[in-house]
């Protein structure tokens, strides 16, 4: 696996270690390094790597290098410095999934997944400092193995009452102004806000486009709030050494787990499965409710 220049590598882990010592601190003076030619020319890497057919224009890697990748990196610096970039049309394709069915994806352009790959690369350490120890998807190392390891681990513990969730249509139905609140939470600058906002518009009013390169970590930035409230579970659950509650999560599939044996953490503990809706991002996903808790 060849790593990102070391410069790169470098501003990545000072922003991971920032975001990570003071989790209110916002973010400013970021647009410069998605520009950077250094940046692009990562993101370009990176999206030849994951491969992967042309967007609504046709042009494909071998077109991009035949013609000059310094010129096509150069093109699209220029675009962002001068702030006259602009997304293109994405291109929509229907696939066949594993187990029946079909997704739709939204293809961009290679130029498009460069520009996406480079605010990725500058804005996912800030977040993933953020991020829950349930959460696994699409996250620097972490894996779905994981994910298996820890529900395996929480099912050896005695929670063997199993919840599989999938949010249905969650890509679709993601509200971009929750996205961009909550990316602002951590980020000051207009620019790179600006830029977000642009990417989001060319998936239209409402949803995030499934093959996008940088909607991974928008998910995770969506559902954080959602892996929060787990975590405040397995906490308020805690008896001696026992949680009741244990989850794991990897983009919109999830897991929740409790303890079968109820009496193990006191008969007062009323559990049962219910709906939950959370208000501020309108999902609403079957999920267990654990309330009114009192250990003995």
């Amino acid at each position: 696996m060849i790593k990102a220049p070391i410069i790169l590598q470098d501003l990545r882990r000072r922003l991971y270690v920032k975001a990570k010592a003071e989790p209110s601190w916002r973010f400013w003076g970021l647009y410069v390094h998605v520009c950077k030619h250094e940046t692009l020319q990562e993101a370009y890497r990176l999206a030849k790597a994951n491969s992967g057919a042309p967007g609504s224009d046709g042009v494909t890697f071998e077109a991009i290098e035949a013609g000059g990748l310094d010129a096509f990196i150069d093109q699209l610096h220029q675009e962002l410095a001068e702030r006259t970039y602009r997304p293109l049309r994405l291109r929509k394709v229907v696939i066949p999934k594993d187990g029946g069915g079909s997704r739709g994806l939204s293809i961009p352009t290679i130029r498009d997944r460069v520009v996406q790959g480079a605010l990725k690369l500058i804005l996912e350490p800030i977040f993933d400092a953020d991020f829950q120890p349930g959460s696994f998807g699409y996250r620097p190392k972490k894996s779905a193995q994981d994910a298996i390891r820890r529900v395996s681990e929480a099912i050896l513990t005695g929670k063997t009452y199993v919840i599989d969730l999938d949010l249905r249509s969650y890509f679709d139905t993601v509200r971009h102004h929750i996205v961009l609140r909550k990316v602002a939470d951590r980020i000051n600058d207009d620019k790179v806000m600006q830029l977000l906002k642009l990417i989001l518009k060319a998936s239209g009013k409402r949803g995030v486009p499934q093959g996008g390169v940088i909607l991974p970590l928008l998910s995770n930035v969506y559902l954080n709030e959602v892996d929060k409230m787990l975590e405040r579970a397995e906490v308020v659950t805690h008896y001696r050494q026992w949680t009741v509650v244990e989850y794991a999560r990897f983009a919109d599939d999830m897991v929740v787990l409790a303890s079968a044996d109820f009496r193990r953490f006191g008969p007062e503990t009323p559990i049962w499965v219910g709906i939950l809706y959370h208000r501020d991002m309108m999902l609403r996903v079957q999920l267990l409710l654990l309330q009114s808790c009192r250990f003995r």
